[in-house]
């Protein structure tokens, strides 16, 4: 009996640290899965995930997507500032 796996990594970036963990799944998969068994998450203190804020290679995904052999999940953390608002501050003092 032959069990098919995925190989996969469960990245999250903050400003002061990075992390990559790759790990072998049973085919079938999902994101949360991944991100539950890579123990990623016990490596930042307080940090949590929100739902909406999770891909694959750039792409919004669900916790619940299926993954597929190479797949790299990319946990993403809040912005600290609005790049649109950011923009238009600095055209605001540019124009001063």
């Amino acid at each position: 009996m032959h069990i098919e796996v995925v190989h996969v990594e469960v990245v999250l970036a903050m400003p002061e640290k990075q992390e990559l963990v790759a790990l072998d799944l049973t085919a079938g998969a999902t994101v949360g899965d991944a991100i539950e068994q890579s123990g990623i998450l016990a490596m930042f203190e307080g940090f949590e995930v929100d739902e909406s804020k999770l891909g694959i290679f750039g792409q919004k995904v669900a916790l619940t997507q299926e993954l597929r052999d190479g797949d790299r999940v990319e946990i993403y953390r809040a912005l600290l500032a609005d790049p649109k608002e950011v923009r238009r501050q600095r055209a605001l003092k540019q124009a001063l």
